[in-house]
Formats: structure tokens, sequence, C-alpha cells
């Protein structure tokens, strides 16, 4: 009834605009047929109608906000509708505004800032489940801890209150009805009381025993994909807005690059950033996973004494080298644009180890993450990034498998730069004691080499 109330005012605030832009007629003379265009000034366009003339980016964008301060609970795909509309005047009238279902800039900006906060607050980022090439929004502060099997993956936090599961299994001939009725069973004791059955996915969510459950589900051909997410009631005030942002996060069959696990090549090149004169170096976590040895091109065997999942930095050494030139990391934050200064994998550049540089545009996507475009070549992962001011500003990462922000947010690119405090506040929680006084990146940049099967 709220809706419907909602959508007739809003028909009859724009008739009755209408009716007022109507010129009178003059009585005994016939009017004047002509085509016109229609212009409605912004003054009095309907919500809906200013929503429609932003870009599609900007929707998505404040559809998620949205969702992520409580106010709304579609789906977000970037389409003007009633709820969303709708969501915008609950917002103002929350914040004590006029509730016009337009946001001017001031209303818009607190809004984003109170998204930031509440995604940085539970450590939001989107990544690919490494069995499946599913994409998912995982607060990573509520679940730190992650096992993988040839079934899927599990997120926990580390007294189980909250947990996250991607399951992956064959099913003959499935359909969306058909699975919603086996989760519904499965397991035993799930008391269901909210059901969505479309012919792509279902969605299911209810308590489990003493906890709240949300099931998304869908299937490719014979393959099933399902997300559970399981939490305490006590959680229900922390976790509900994540749930929202979850479910329009998943992506269980992504196409294009995102499709799947990212090959993990026997010899992979990085780059790695020299901060003390006794040999540590940093660079990206995922460049060096797994290997047999890491080689500093030119210098010899590195040792990988740490690592951040959270920001894919890892913390390597080499010892007994003389004369090396560390970066001053001492610097801000940069705005709008850095410099990437890296070394490209040997392919690109004929087999030699020549220091380059090129420049990106930043857009952030949460506190310590900003999106870089276009994104580096091959062998820059690791890569510092300076900004106009020649200072440090933080270390760019190539990020096949991983891009962090929010899921309607996640550019084309595949780069990201996380920021030059989050690099500080890593080495200085590992005892490394930065030195550096260089402002000359190109002479603290090394060469990464990673050796696997």
């Amino acid at each position: 009834m709220r809706s419907m109330l909602a959508a007739t005012l809003m028909f009859a605030a724009a008739a009755g605009a209408n009716a007022q832009m109507t010129p009178p007629q003059i009585p005994g003379t016939k009017p004047k047929t002509v085509q016109t265009v229609p212009i409605r000034p912004p003054a009095l366009q309907t919500p809906s109608e200013t929503a429609d003339a932003m870009a599609q980016a900007e929707r998505l964008s404040l559809q998620s906000d949205l969702a992520w301060v409580g106010e709304y609970n579609g789906a977000i795909t970037g389409d003007v509708s009633e709820r969303m509309v709708n969501a915008i005047k609950e917002y103002q009238k929350a914040k004590g505004g006029k509730p016009t279902g337009v946001l001017n800039p001031q209303e818009r900006a607190a809004l984003a800032e109170t998204a930031r906060r509440k995604q940085e607050s539970v450590g939001w980022k989107i990544v690919m489940e490494p069995t499946s090439g599913a994409r998912l929004g995982i607060p990573g502060k509520l679940v730190p801890q992650q096992v993988t099997d040839a079934n899927g993956s599990k997120w926990t936090s580390p007294t189980g209150t909250v947990q996250v599961l991607l399951s992956r299994r064959k099913e003959a001939n499935p359909t969306t009805a058909m699975l919603a009725e086996l989760e519904k069973k499965e397991p035993a004791g799930r008391k269901v009381d909210y059901t969505v059955v479309k012919p792509d996915f279902f969605v299911l969510s209810g308590l489990q025993g003493l906890k709240k459950f949300y099931v998304r589900g869908t299937f490719k051909g014979d393959e099933v994909r399902i997300m559970t997410i399981l939490y305490d009631q006590a959680m229900e005030n922390t976790v509900e807005p994540v749930v929202i942002a979850m479910s329009s996060a998943f992506n269980a069959f992504p196409s294009g690059p995102m499709a799947g696990p990212p090959p993990r090549k026997t010899v992979e090149y990085g780059t790695g950033i020299v901060v003390s004169d006794d040999g540590a170096i940093i660079t990206d976590r995922l460049v060096t996973d797994n290997c047999l040895a890491i080689t500093i091109g030119g210098y010899g065997n590195a040792d990988r004494l740490a690592e951040d999942k959270e920001h894919d930095l890892a913390l390597l050494h080499i010892y007994g080298v003389r004369g090396l030139k560390p970066l001053s990391l001492a610097g801000g934050a940069a705005r709008t644009n850095v410099d990437i200064v890296g070394i490209a994998d040997p392919q690109s550049q004929g087999g030699a180890g020549g220091v380059s540089s090129l420049k990106a545009a930043l857009a952030p996507v949460t506190a310590s993450d900003s999106a870089l475009s276009p994104p580096p070549a091959v062998g820059f992962s690791g890569s510092p990034a300076i900004d106009g001011d020649g200072k440090f500003a933080g270390i760019a990462l190539l990020k096949s498998a991983m891009v962090a922000g929010p899921a309607t947010a996640v550019p084309a690119s595949q780069a990201v730069m996380v920021s030059a405090e989050a690099v500080r506040d890593f080495l200085k929680a590992n005892g490394v004691t930065t030195n550096g006084t260089s402002t000359d990146a190109k002479a603290a940049v090394v060469r990464v080499i990673c050796v696997r099967k």
C-alpha cells in the first residue's frame, strides 16, 4: 500500500506539473498544432526522471550505498525503480531532511561516506572462489578464516558466529524450483520464512537452529552453485546490510577475465620495493604464493617472511647485500593520478629488465584501496605508486583474482593501489624499520621471480 501510494503521489505530482506548464487557450481560436520536444527543467523533474539522467555507474553506486546504510533491499542493477526512489526518501527522512527523492550534493556525499565507513568496518572486498571462479563479496573482517576443497570454499569468523559457504555440485537437469526444494530440506530443521524462485536463481531465508540463514543459488547446465550465509541472531543488525550486498555481488558464473581462477605460471615475474638497507623488500603476495624459490633479479634468493592477506602484501628479505637504495615511504595520499614505476615481464621487453614508468588515474573504492586505470603491464604488480609531489603513495597490484571495493563499483580495470598507510602499517606490524631516504623509485625497485612446479 505504501509503495502504491508513493507511486500515485509521484504520478499526480508529475501530472500537476504538466498541467501548470500548459498555456491557456484563447476562446474562439483554434489551437495551433506544432511538433515539440518536451523539456522539463530540473526543478520540475520527478525523482525517477532525475535518476534516469544519471550515468549507469552512479546509479549502481547509489543503490549500493543505500543498501549499505540499510535503506535499500533490492537487486543492485542500476535500474531506476520506485523502490530506489523510496529508499532515497527514507534516507532523507532518517537524516532529518525533506524527502524529495533526489539527493543534493551534500546528502549524496554524506551517504557515500557512511557507506564507505560501513564497508571498511567489515573489510568488504570482492573475491573469486578458487575452485569454481564464482565471484562473491566477502566481509573479510567478519570472516577472516578461509578453507577450500574440491566442493567449494568456506569463510568463517574465529568463533563461528558468521559463516559464508560457496558450494558446487553436479545435478542432472536442474531447475531453480527443484534446487530450492532441496535446500529447504537440507540440513534438516530449516524453517524457511522467505522464498523467491525465478527461472535463473532462487533465494531462501529463515532460521537454521539458533542461526539465521540466507541462501542464493543458481545453475548452468548441470553445474549448481549455491551461496549460504549463516549468522547468530545477535549479529543481525551488523550482518543483514552485508547480506544484501553479498546477494547482489554474487555472480556464480562470471564471464570474461573473472570466469575462473587465473593460471599460475611456472615462472612468474613481479616488482618489489627495497624498503630498508638491510634487505627488506615489499611486493605482491599473490606473485610470491606457492613458490619453490623466490629470486630477486641481480641479487639472488629471498625468503618470504610475512604476508598480509587483507591487502595482498608480502614481505621478502635478501641477505648479505650491500649498496641497496631503499625508497622513502614517507608521503601522503594521492588523489587523482600517480606514476607507476616497475619492471615489466621480460617477455614484454625482449628478455630485458629495464625499469619503466607509466601514468594511471585513481578511483577510490575503499579506505585503503583505489582502482588504477589503465592497469599496469604484467610484471608491474608490487610496483611503487608515486604522487605528483614525487612521494610514495602506495603499491600497485594486478588483481586478476580479486578486486577490492563494492561489487557494483568494481571497474573494468583489474588493478588497485594499496595506500601508503596500509603498507607502513604492515611493515611496522612485522618489525621492519624503514630507513629509506631516497625518492628515486627507479633505483629502489627490483625484479621478483617466483619459480613454481
